[in-house]
């Protein structure tokens, strides 16, 4: 294979006014010569992991944020991860390169920051976006609140969500698109720039505080599209031949309505790309009948990229006729699982494209962007090497998009083929991978006709409950996760490494037996009613109980971008799931011992085990769920034997698993529902199963949440608005206790008394104070003590200034009945004189 040397041109690649990109500075040392193959295969990879593979974005986002380096530091790490990733992707041979797929905290953001529309709260003036409104808008600052933050689609990322209205002046803010494009031709890479398309950033958007709920988000499209006309004709100008427009809500159940702005725009954008090939790329499912013809008939576009992999059934659509003369972009390489690639079956898909699609139009590409999956196996010693042989991480996944593409223009690697199909087969023979006796127990329990709904409703049970528990009206408590230092983090390293470095089993048992103490102090000192231990022993929610379950593989450096900052390591479910013995029993009792006050036990639920972890792609999801929530269900029967009496099972990623096809969500729901049920099925009246869930849109599945039949449900709430309160203002009933959260984790802005306490006030318009608790939005895992400390005192003092304003303006119930003395926060327990003295002052910081 021949090779090309470019030199780099010295030419200038940014604008001075913009922080978002790469400085002059930083750029002396981060242009290298790039030597790359001749790209003449047809490959495409839709996007790539941006942390990179080590995390560095991480840690220098962490760095800058926290005063340690300057813009300029940050500026050089993001510039040679990218000048990484386009090298990466040339010595490979991939033809079609993104651009604009890196990004400092968000892709959705990127765009908003790109048309202006930068909500007035920031401060923004007009001029090129920099650092300090860019993370406002993501993190929030001492005096504004962040923008909202979700799940996309149905994946664990988390983008910022747009607050869009009719006053809404657009303004060309970021040329971010088009610096990173100049960026990468100084360096020899002709990419393809990326764009999230004009009618899905609007239908991910919302509507901004206070405008009307009749406001089409939609009207805004001829607002936006002289911006994107813009970026487009500064892109032309560069000398881009190609642009991606990324619209995934093609996939969406959408309205005639929706499907009409998608052909609106794209004839209002025709003259605009008139001499540039246009893009049109969908992922994460199947495109509906009314969606393939939109898209197929849009107009200016020359390309259409498919997800083959969790779209299967658009391919009936495909056969039924495509476009002649426009390129099609074939997913067949799974961007959201880290299996490897079944290359004959794709191999076959794409023959079977070659019928309907000339051959010079046909192009391998990944499902979607590989943000999705970790970076690169190569830098995994830890897995054994069958296991190992099974896997593709991102870098290994453009091998198999590349070697695919050889293929197709009939240069197969033979060897290639070779080793894959070995894998393949040592896997579906391996005995590490089935257990007859779990599969048993699945068929014996979970598949039977049993519902496993607890025998007692949940209002008799709260009865029960409150009979042992004695909580005050408005209870307090937290997520569960506390800060955890450089120094705990350092201990835990140290133990996992085992005989590599010298901590002994009683040196780490005492130095988390420590840390919990200190949380059960602080907790009692604050006043919260129902505590936690902290996980000080855990690194992930997830990876924790994996790594103790059977049929969990772990990684050492297989991270993936949650958001800004924050990544998480997915573990890899490779076979049938036990539980070998007690997992969390003994640090459980070892915190209930410490108190009076009751501590929950903290469990991981099995959806979100299963949705927040690289699953098996031999059996059904459903199967496996059902597997884990029998483990989960021995766990919950051995916390409460010895004496746990509130128990939290953490759903998180319930609502993030849901099908985006309607037809599908209600099969979904109903396995994932009765997972959940199954874990605590067999527990007394008197034990209180909590359940918590953040960062999603729930009002639409407010009757699966209420199916799961949890006693106590925490819920993210502050960071959008309080919508979910919407729900509740509507007349849904729900009679077990809520606890929407009051403030939001994910932001280091610490809220005042008064703030949350106008919250609860909200909130107590629509909920009965006698089911609702108060809590933050999340796990505290991810702030520091010094962020937490004044955001809980304002909480506690928040409920007992609403305890005091609000309940105590009546003596009776609703139902004529006197309030009872617990209700007031009279007789607890767990407290003693001087604390309860210190929470009825309503002592705090903000």
């Amino acid at each position: 294979m021949q090779h090309n040397m470019t030199q780099i041109s010295s030419a200038p690649l940014t604008s001075p006014n913009s922080p978002l990109f790469l400085s002059p500075a930083s750029r002396s040392t981060t242009l290298v010569s790039i030597k790359f193959r001749i790209r003449s295969m047809s490959s495409h990879i839709v996007g790539y992991p941006r942390v990179g593979a080590k995390r560095e974005l991480k840690f220098a986002l962490e760095s800058f944020w926290d005063g340690k380096s300057s813009a300029e530091e940050l500026q050089k790490v993001a510039a040679d991860l990218r000048v990484s990733i386009w090298k990466q992707m040339a010595d490979v041979g991939i033809k079609y390169i993104p651009s604009n797929t890196f990004s400092f905290y968000d892709q959705v953001l990127d765009t908003t920051s790109m048309l202006g529309a930068v909500p007035s709260r920031y401060g923004w003036n007009g001029g090129e976006i920099g650092f300090e409104v860019y993370f406002s808008m993501a993190r929030g600052n001492a005096s504004v609140p962040a923008m909202e933050m979700t799940k996309w689609f149905d994946t664990n990322y988390h983008y910022i969500v747009p607050e869009l209205g009719p006053d809404v002046e657009f303004s060309y803010g970021s040329h971010k698109a088009v610096q990173e494009y100049k960026e990468a031709k100084a360096l020899g890479v002709d990419t393809i720039p990326v764009l999230i398309g004009p009618v899905s950033y609007l239908l991910l958007s919302k509507r901004a505080k206070e405008v009307e709920k009749s406001f089409s988000l939609l009207s805004l499209i001829d607002k936006i599209l002289p911006i994107y006309k813009k970026v487009v004709a500064e892109l032309k100008a560069a000398g881009a031949s190609w642009i991606q427009f990324d619209e995934p809500s093609l996939v969406m159940n959408l309205d005639s309505h929706q499907l009409d702005a998608f052909t609106h725009a794209y004839k209002e954008l025709e003259s605009s790309v008139s001499g540039l090939n246009v893009l049109i790329e969908t992922y994460f499912a199947d495109l509906t009948a009314e969606a393939y013809s939109t898209v197929t008939a849009l107009k200016g576009v020359t390309a259409i990229g498919f997800d083959l992999v969790r779209g299967p059934k658009t391919l009936d659509l495909i056969r039924k006729g495509f476009p002649p003369g426009k390129h099609l972009f074939a997913g067949v390489v799974d961007g959201r699982n880290i299996w490897v690639n079944d290359l004959e079956a794709s191999l076959s898909t794409l023959k079977a494209l070659e019928g309907v699609v000339a051959k010079d139009k046909l192009v391998v590409s990944t499902s979607c962007s590989l943000l999705h999956t970790s970076v690169d196996l190569v830098n995994e010693n830890m897995l054994d090497g069958e296991l190992k042989s099974w896997l593709a991480f991102a870098a290994q996944k453009l091998l198999e998009v590349n070697v695919l593409a050889k293929t197709l223009s009939g240069q197969k690697d033979e060897a290639f083929f070779s080793a894959n199909a070995a894998a393949l087969a040592s896997r579906r023979s391996s005995p590490r991978v089935t257990n007859a006796a779990v599969q048993k127990a699945v068929r014996t329990a979970a598949l039977e006709e049993f519902d496993h709904r607890r025998a007692t409703v949940v209002t008799a049970r709260l009865e029960a409950q409150q009979e042992k528990l004695n909580l005050p009206i408005l209870p307090t408590t937290t997520i569960g996760s506390f800060p955890q230092t450089a120094g705990l983090r350092k201990v835990r390293r140290e133990y996992k490494a085992g005989k590599k470095v010298s901590i002994s089993v009683e040196e780490y048992v005492e130095t988390i037996k420590g840390e919990i103490a200190d949380v059960i102090k602080i907790q009692e000192e604050l006043g919260i009613d129902v505590l936690v231990h902290g996980e000080p022993e855990r690194n992930d929610m997830v990876e924790y109980f994996g790594e103790q379950l059977s049929g969990f593989a772990f990684t050492e450096n297989g991270w993936v971008q949650s958001y800004g900052s924050r990544c998480v390591k997915p573990p890899i479910i490779y076979g049938d799931v036990s539980r070998p013995k007690p997992m969390t029993v003994f640090w459980s009792t070892l915190a209930q011992s410490m108190t009076k006050c009751p501590v929950k036990g903290m469990l991981t639920g099995p959806v979100t085990i299963l949705n927040w972890a690289f699953v098996r792609n031999d059996v059904p999801r459903h199967e496996t769920c059902y597997q884990i929530a029998l483990a989960m269900k021995e766990e919950v029967e051995d916390l409460e034997k010895a004496g746990i009496k509130v128990i939290q099972i953490d759903e998180a990623a319930l609502r993030e698993g849901l099908p985006l096809r309607k037809s599908e969500q209600a099969f979904y729901l109903e396995w994932a529902v009765h997972s959940f049920r199954i874990t605590n099925s067999a527990v007394e009246d008197a034990t209180q199963i909590h359940t918590h869930m953040c960062y999603s849109n729930f009002n639409e599945i407010m009757g699966a949440i209420k199916d799961m039949d949890a006693d106590v449900v925490t819920i993210e709430n502050s960071r959008s608005e309080q919508k979910l309160l919407s729900v509740f203002s509507e007349g849904v009933k729900y009679e077990a206790g809520i606890g929407p959260g009051v403030y939001d984790i994910h932001s280091p802005r610490v809220p005042s008394t008064r703030e949350i306490a106008e919250r609860i006030e909200a909130m107590l318009a629509v909920l009965d104070a006698k089911n609702m608790w108060i809590n933050p939005d999340c796990g505290l895992k991810t702030r520091k003590y010094s962020e937490i400390m004044p955001a809980l005192t304002s909480m506690v003092a928040a409920a007992k200034l609403v305890t005091h304003l609000h309940v105590r303006t009546s003596s009776h119930t609703d139902s004529g009945s006197p309030i009872p003395s617990w209700e007031l926060g009279h007789g607890v327990p767990c407290k003693g004189i001087g604390l309860l003295s210190r929470r009825a002052e309503g002592t705090t910081s903000g």
